[in-house]
C-alpha cells in the first residue's frame, strides 16, 4: 500500500495546482485521476476562476471523501524544485504532500487495492477561500449522508475546529503636515493602530471562553497599510484582519464589537471578505450534538479520535448543510504551507490501510 501511495503522491505533487493563480483547468491532473479510477463513474465541473470538481462514485455508500487538490504556492525558501517528490527514510517532501496531495494518494491506492463501494469528492478552490466546489455539490440532490475531509489530523478522527472570518477595514484621514498638533487625530494610521489595541485587548479578555477543548478567540492582524512619508498626516490606512471563533461564538455579535471599536467619524468601510462556519455547525446544544454523531461514525469506521483543532477546513461547510461530518488524514498540520513541506511515511501507510479497509 505504501509504495502504491508514493506512486500516486509522486504523479500528483508533479501537477503544478498553486493557487494563486488559479490556473487549474479540467485536463491535468484530473487526466490522472479519470485514468486511475476505473469502475468508478466521473463528473467533472469547471465552476470557473480554477474552481474544477470531480465526483468519482462506485457502488452505492452513503459516505463521501473529500480532498483538495489546489495548493499554496511555493515560496523562495524550497531546497529544491517543490513539484518534484523527494522521499527520504521517514518522510515524502513535496508541495502538498502534507496539505493534502498524500490523503488523495492515500485514496487511489486504497480505492485501486479495494473493490467495494466508495465515493470521492476532488476540488481545487479550497486555498482560495472560495468554495465554489463545495457550494456547488452541496446544491445538488447528491444522497449523502456522511462526509469525511482528509485534511492532515495525524491520522486521527477530529470532530471539532473553529470558524474562520477575514475582514477589510478602510480608514480615513485627512491630509496635512505632520507637524500639526491635531496630527495624532487626523491620522488614518493613528486611528487603525488605535482600534488595534482596543482589538487585542478584548481578544484578550476572551480566552476564559472554552468548546470542545479549545479555548479563546484566535486573532491575528494580517496586514496595515496606508500613508505616505513620515511627515506627512495618513489621508487613508487599510486594515486587514481576521478572527477564528470556537462553535459556541457568535459571529455577528464578533463583528459589532470589532467594528465598534472604530472611531465612527475615522471608519470609512467594513467589510466581512470571508467567513466559514465551525465544525461542528449549530448553536452550543446542537453542535455538541452533532460532534456525538461523529464521535459515533469515527468509532463505527475504527478510527482513533484525535483532539480539536484550531485550524479551519472545508468540513464545516459540509455539516452546515445537515450532514455528519469529520476530519482525518496523514499528516501534521505544522508541515501545511511550509518551505519544504513534507508527510510521514508512516502515516500515509496508515491512513491508505485504513482508507483500503472502509472499501473493502
Amino acid at each position: 500500500m505504501l509504495n502504491n501511495t508514493l506512486k500516486h503522491l509522486d504523479a500528483l505533487v508533479g501537477f503544478d495546482t498553486r493557487n494563486p493563480p488559479r490556473a487549474i483547468g479540467t485536463g491535468g491532473i484530473f487526466d490522472y485521476l479519470r485514468a486511475n479510477l476505473p469502475g468508478f463513474r466521473i463528473d467533472v465541473v469547471d465552476h470557473g476562476a480554477g474552481a474544477v470538481s470531480l465526483l468519482a462514485v462506485r457502488g452505492q455508500t452513503p459516505r463521501l471523501f473529500n480532498v483538495h487538490l489546489d495548493t499554496v504556492p511555493s515560496s523562495p525558501a524550497w531546497t529544491a524544485d517543490p513539484l518534484k517528490l523527494r522521499v527520504t527514510g521517514d518522510r515524502a517532501i513535496g508541495l502538498g504532500a502534507c496539505d493534502i496531495k498524500g490523503a488523495a494518494a492515500c485514496l487511489l491506492a486504497a480505492a485501486e487495492n479495494s473493490s467495494g463501494p466508495a465515493a470521492f469528492l476532488f476540488s481545487t478552490d479550497e486555498e482560495a477561500n472560495d468554495a465554489r466546489c463545495i457550494d456547488a455539490f452541496l446544491k445538488t440532490d447528491h444522497g449523502f449522508r456522511e462526509v469525511i475531509v482528509a485534511e492532515p489530523t495525524l491520522a486521527e478522527a477530529v470532530l471539532a475546529h473553529r470558524g474562520i472570518v477575514s475582514v477589510r477595514m478602510l480608514f480615513k484621514g485627512q491630509a496635512g503636515h505632520a507637524s500639526n498638533a491635531n496630527a495624532m487625530e487626523l491620522s488614518a494610521l493613528h486611528q487603525a493602530m488605535r482600534w488595534g489595541g482596543k482589538a487585542l485587548d478584548h481578544v484578550g479578555a476572551l480566552s476564559h471562553l472554552r468548546f470542545g477543548g479549545m479555548t479563546g478567540l484566535r486573532f491575528n492582524i494580517g496586514r496595515v497599510e496606508g500613508g505616505i512619508k513620515a511627515n506627512m498626516i495618513a489621508p487613508s490606512a487599510e486594515v486587514r484582519f481576521g478572527f477564528r471563533p470556537l462553535p459556541s461564538q457568535n459571529f455577528d455579535a464578533l463583528h459589532a464589537d470589532f467594528r465598534g471599536f472604530a472611531d465612527s467619524g475615522a471608519l470609512a468601510e467594513y467589510e466581512e471578505t470571508f467567513r466559514g462556519p465551525p465544525l461542528p455547525s449549530g448553536d452550543v446544544a446542537n453542535a455538541e450534538n452533532r460532534r456525538l454523531e461523529a464521535r459515533d461514525l469515527a468509532d463505527a469506521l475504527a478510527m482513533p479520535i484525535g483532539n480539536a483543532v484550531d485550524f479551519w477546513t472545508e468540513a464545516s461547510l459540509f455539516s452546515a448543510a445537515g450532514l455528519t461530518t469529520l476530519v482525518y488524514g496523514p499528516g501534521d498540520i505544522a508541515q501545511a504551507h511550509t518551505a519544504d513541506e513534507w508527510v510521514a511515511l508512516d502515516q500515509l501507510a496508515a491512513v491508505a490501510n485504513t482508507y483500503q479497509r472502509i472499501f473493502g
